[in-house]
């Protein structure tokens, strides 16, 4: 953007006032209209040296300023110069004068210049500005832009080679005059001036009067040329061409890399062999985790809040937004009343039901001893245990984890794990999430697509999530919680073919175990520990190598678990405990 203020608007060209930053202000300038071009020099004494901007007026769009009665903008698609007169007369002056400059260059012409919006600034090497500095120069331009650009240097180079052209033959011309000229006086001299040396030699007095008779001889029609003007200014165009040309080839390239990255899509017939499949993947993954990472120092150098479920959101008549009106219960019934009494109120509470009852048959039994289950993480008190299992190809591990964590209840966790409105804060994989349909206070469908870990395709899953405590049968047995997230198919969330749908069987399961506190002291998170049981029946769909999966597995599994655990100690701590 150029910002140039006139101090008189009756002279083209005249001294401006140009705002160049805010390091130096406003600084003097010398502006000119012509050729149907406004341009600027940095002062008239070093117009020889080439204009430091320039901007066609062909397709210009010229606006008076509402409110500034002495500034007026001229536009020409993303480049805008911001001007001022010196006074709203001499304003008006200015624009009447651009205007007709316009009118008379005749716009849409062979002779106009096509600039196709782009504002190009033509610097001297002696400045220390480049022709790069300008905004069509950015890196966000699109490869048509940078055609358009390249189209305008073009045409900008032709009429530059037009006026050297027209120089150098003007100089030609006068040099052929000049010899036939000399030749015509020599032979004049020779049979008018003859004279004689002391050896008898005849000798012609050719150079009696030299100014006279050799004048110095400019050529007409290139004294109105500023040749050194133009060679900086070609100079300058032509780097102006190279950089763009270097852009275009490497949005070209970018292109390219993102047609083989289609190409090379996942598949059994895939060209990328497993060991560079898992080398991508692992990759893409670090990166991941690093954009995370930095994401989560600003969260917490700016200190922003994260939502965080209302008392009454741990409750399973919630008021977050994905809840329908509750079901009218008197206020004195527990949280077990009300979550039993939705449990049958939906078309999919049979299979809720089925689920829950398998996971708390199964899930909860030790997998330690089993030769069947391998342990492949075990940090401090998590363990993570994997059963391999393929079909068709397919890798359909389940995977089973056990945690303890201190502080906090299984209610509380579960809420978090279920609970829609907080997901985004803990959950790093999904790149976009919305309940499809909300089927009671405690279940809802949801539809997510994952990010992208290429070379691998895109997953999406549809599913129902369901959060259910379980009545202890004794008084020795633990409060427990489950959230059961298991595949459903909904009309609103049919396949598409972005993405891969994945099929999914999980369950958090999550004991409340209670140390008395010493004393008639209240119960502290201190005296609280919660035992988690986390099982995944994952069947990604698609195909991907079954060591690339199972290393993924190992490594995102128990990160998850470290990652979801902390978050709740995060936002428990200091509150009052909800059991």
């Amino acid at each position: 953007m150029r910002t140039v203020t006139w101090d008189s608007a009756t002279s083209i060209p005249g001294v401006g006032i140009r705002w160049t930053n805010y390091i130096h202000g406003w600084q003097d300038r010398w502006v000119v209209l012509k050729n149907n071009t406004l341009s600027y020099y940095k002062s008239e004494d070093e117009t020889e040296y080439g204009c430091r901007g320039s901007i066609c007026l062909s397709k210009a769009v010229i606006t008076p300023h509402d409110f500034d009665e002495c500034r007026f903008d001229i536009s020409v698609n993303d480049s805008v110069w911001y001007l001022r007169a010196q006074d709203p007369d001499h304003r008006q002056q200015w624009i009447d004068a651009i205007e007709q400059h316009k009118t008379e260059s005749g716009y849409g012409s062979e002779s106009s210049l096509r600039r196709h919006g782009s504002m190009v600034s033509l610097v001297s090497g002696a400045s220390g500005y480049s022709a790069t500095s300008t905004s069509s120069f950015k890196k966000g331009h699109s490869l048509r832009e940078k055609l358009a650009e390249m189209e305008t240097f073009r045409d900008i180079l032709c009429r530059q080679v037009d006026t050297l052209q027209k120089y150098f033959d003007a100089c030609a011309d006068a040099v052929s005059k000049d010899e036939l000229q000399r030749d015509k006086v020599v032979e004049d001299d020779e049979d008018d001036f003859p004279t004689t040396r002391s050896d008898g030699d005849f000798l012609h007095n050719t150079n009696g009067n030299k100014e006279k008779l050799f004048p110095h001889v400019t050529p007409r029609g290139i004294n109105g040329i500023d040749f050194k003007g133009e060679a900086i200014t070609f100079k300058a165009t032509t780097a102006g061409i190279l950089a763009t040309l270097s852009h275009c080839i490497e949005l070209m390239v970018k292109r390219e890399d993102s047609w083989q990255k289609r190409l090379d899509k996942e598949g059994p017939n895939s060209l990328i062999n497993e060991e560079e499949f898992f080398d991508a993947v692992e990759a893409a993954l670090d990166r991941q985790d690093k954009i995370e990472e930095q994401s989560q120092s600003e969260k917490v150098r700016l200190h922003w809040p994260t939502s965080m479920p209302s008392g009454d959101a741990f409750s399973s008549v919630g008021t977050h937004r994905f809840v329908q009106k509750p079901y009218s219960r008197s206020s004195s019934m527990s949280s077990i009343d009300l979550v039993s009494a939705s449990d049958d109120v939906h078309r999919f509470s049979s299979q809720v039901e089925e689920m829950v009852q398998n996971h708390m048959t199964y899930s909860l039994q030790d997998v330690g001893g089993d030769a069947n289950w391998q342990l492949v993480v075990e940090e401090g008190e998590m363990k993570v245990y994997r059963r391999e299992v393929e079909e068709n190809g397919i890798v359909l591990d389940p995977l089973k984890a056990t945690h303890a964590v201190k502080g906090v209840t299984g209610h509380e966790v579960c809420n978090y794990f279920w609970n829609v409105d907080v997901r985004n804060d803990w959950e790093t994989t999904i790149e976009n999430f919305h309940v499809v349909e909300t089927l009671a206070d405690n279940a809802i469908i949801i539809y997510q697509t994952h990010k992208r870990v290429w070379p691998a395709s895109q997953r999406d899953v549809l599913y129902l999530s369901a959060i259910r405590k379980i009545p202890a049968l004794t008084e020795n047995d633990p409060e427990t919680w489950i959230v059961c997230n298991f595949s459903v198919d909904h009309d609103s969330a049919p396949l598409n073919n972005r993405c891969v749908r994945a099929k999914i069987n999980i369950a958090m399961i999550c004991q409340t175990l209670v140390s008395p506190p010493e004393g008639n002291q209240e119960i502290s998170r201190d005296n609280i520990l919660c035992k988690i049981t986390y099982v995944a029946n994952v069947n990604p769909g698609g195909w991907a190598p079954a060591s690339v999966l199972r290393a993924v597995a190992k490594r995102e599994y128990p990160k998850f678990l470290k990652r979801f655990t902390s978050y709740v100690q995060e936002k428990t701590a200091g509150k009052p405990i909800l059991f």
